[in-house]
């Protein structure tokens, strides 16, 4: 079975098959306004939680090792600030 679609509804990202239906849901707690759906591809779903992007598989298995995403925003902004007033 392969992934045909994923789809973010709150802090939930549903996966389905290329029929259409449901195969499973992972759940992407929302604390930073980056976390969540990143991309999905036909084997696997890439999640943001944090500074970490997760692979989960059509089960719902974490595929690999975690990677650091890209500084958020908010970071970002507060580096910059730092830099000003130094």
């Amino acid at each position: 079975m392969s992934i045909g679609k994923a789809v973010q509804k709150g802090t939930l990202i549903y996966i389905y098959d290329h029929n259409g239906k449901q195969i499973t849901s992972v759940s992407a707690p929302g604390r930073w306004p980056e976390d969540g759906l990143k991309s999905f591809t036909a084997n696997t779903v890439s999640i943001q939680k944090g500074s970490l992007i997760y692979h989960y598989d059509e089960s719902e298995r974490c595929v690999g090792r975690p990677h650091p995403a890209q500084a958020p925003l908010h970071a970002v902004k507060q580096i910059k600030r730092e830099q000003c007033a130094a």
